[in-house]
């Protein structure tokens, strides 16, 4: 081993830092910054990838760059959260939840992997290990795979077992945990007022369970004021450190969620919170602002090596377990033929359509019958999740009924419902857009509900409801599917509601 005391002749705090770029290219400015600041981990969004070759392209050329430790990271979750959305389309988490088969999480994973590795990643921040018991979290909702920690860690682990298999690591997340808070950390900073007793019975049992298996783990930007009243678990010695890895012994990579998240972002900056993630215990920081503030990233750990406020033997310690995962999962373009694509996107079809399910006695409208479809005319990105489906999409699911008139709002959650047609048609309210309706929506009469996004909007419509757990097409498919006749035999990994008229939900 290289003696410590030569460390920074060898070591570059570049090395613990991942940032993101701009453009579907690597252009040499960018690769000039790469080299300058000695990065070798880079995370790619929806707005850097064309299309499948552009991707190899932009993969190969970061590699160059970047070298063979090189990681190249993704948001591939499934459901909302996949930004390459020429691949086969996984189910979201919770739609597998409700399939409630291991079995198909493991090969779900493994396609997702197998996809990925095709155009050249080698980390995917996902399975999601959130334990969603909380109906009014709006971040989370679908990418939990259940309410039930030992669930979450059931199917969560088989799915990352599958996508372990086909060399892509996984990168479980939101440590501690993010699944019960009303407050996205995107834009503010959550807290879990929660005794560790508690915690270690929900939210950290599926992490407890799978520490062993996950080769990295991401921190959440949240405050768990019984453990440290004053840090966000990103920052905070006692979680990471003290629980993470001294109690539990965690082995792995530890990597922060993304500092340009307002929760970080908007009190401490990159060039605070940086070296503070870095002494809490984790490995890497995600610095994903402008190149300036990446920058700020580099030198505020380079300071810290300089001053000895932060330990050069802990820092060499965090590249060693960046190098074992980038050796363990080299950056590498996989085969991906024409027949595995077709197998994995029938795959894909399949799992989406076993965990379609129905709330109440939901039931298709008859052959024949003449429907009213209110939807939302388009749902934009809000920059975790990729844009939901348009109106257009969705009218094409009521292919199979002759007589349908489509009603398109700008927003349905201000649908204004004394304004629609008052006539004989059969109405379905089709929620596209995951943002809860909440009290507004107490005088909505629709005669079938369809959520294609966010699952707790049950919770809010007096309506028998079809739940697909998110609107790829497989999704689509599945719930066109049902409209023909085709049963939905899934069970909700969540407890869903329908409100009783005019009162709070009532069991059904």
């Amino acid at each position: 081993m290289l003696p410590f005391l030569n460390l920074q002749r060898v070591f570059k705090p570049g090395h613990l830092v991942m940032v993101g770029l701009e453009g579907t290219k690597l252009d040499p400015q960018q690769a000039q910054f790469l080299r300058s600041q000695g990065l070798r981990a880079v995370c790619l969004f929806r707005s850097n990838l064309g299309s499948a070759e552009e991707v190899r392209q932009l993969t190969t050329a970061l590699r160059g760059v970047m070298g063979p430790g090189a990681l190249i990271a993704v948001d591939q979750e499934g459901g909302a959260t996949s930004r390459a959305q020429f691949l086969p389309q996984a189910p979201s988490a919770m739609c597998l939840g409700a399939a409630g088969n291991p079995i198909l999480a493991d090969q779900v994973g493994a396609a997702v992997s197998r996809g990925l590795r095709s155009l050249g990643f080698n980390w995917n921040f996902a399975p999601v290990l959130d334990v969603n018991n909380n109906p009014l979290n709006p971040v989370i909702g679908e990418r939990s795979f259940s309410q039930d920690p030992a669930a979450v860690a059931r199917m969560a682990g088989a799915w990352m077992r599958g996508a372990l298999h086909e060399r892509v690591a996984c990168c479980v997340k939101h440590f501690p945990g993010h699944g019960d808070t009303h407050v996205d950390s995107h834009l503010a900073l959550p807290t879990v007022d929660k005794s560790l007793s508690e915690l270690l019975m929900l939210e950290l049992l599926p992490f407890h369970k799978l520490r062993l298996d996950a080769p990295a783990m991401m921190t959440a930007h949240i405050v768990y004021p019984q453990l440290d009243p004053a840090h966000p678990a990103t920052l905070s010695r006692v979680i990471l450190r003290d629980l993470l890895r001294d109690t539990w012994k965690y082995k792995g990579v530890i990597i922060t969620d993304s500092l340009v998240m307002k929760a970080i972002h908007d009190r401490y900056g990159h060039h605070a919170a940086a070296p503070m993630a870095l002494r809490a215990g984790a490995d890497m920081v995600m610095a994903l602002g402008t190149p300036a503030e990446q920058a700020q990233a580099v030198q505020a750990l380079q300071d810290g090596l300089d001053d000895g406020s932060l330990s050069a033997r802990e820092m060499f310690r965090s590249r060693r377990r960046l190098d074992d995962l980038a050796l363990r999962y080299p950056a590498e373009i996989g085969v991906y033929s024409d027949e595995m694509r077709e197998s994995d996107e029938q795959l894909m079809h399949r799992a989406w359509a076993d965990g379609l399910c129905t709330v109440g006695l939901a039931e298709p409208p008859r052959p024949g019958t003449r429907l009213r479809v209110i939807t939302q005319r388009s749902v934009a990105s809000d920059q975790v999740s990729e844009a939901g489906v348009p109106a257009q999409r969705v009218v094409r699911v009521f292919d199979g009924f002759d007589d349908v008139v489509l009603e398109q709002v700008d927003d349905l959650a201000q649908l204004d419902w004394q304004a629609l047609p008052q006539d004989d048609r059969f109405t379905v309210l089709v929620s596209n857009s995951r943002v809860r309706y909440g009290t507004q929506a107490a005088h909505w009469r629709p005669d079938l509900h369809i959520v294609l996004w966010n699952p707790f909007q049950v919770l809010d419509v007096c309506a028998p409801a079809l739940v697909s757990w998110g609107y790829a097409n497989g999704a689509l498919d599945a719930v066109q599917a049902w409209l023909a006749g085709t049963p939905a035999n899934g069970r909700s990994p969540v407890t869903l509601l329908i409100p009783a008229p005019g009162g709070p939900a009532a069991s059904v």
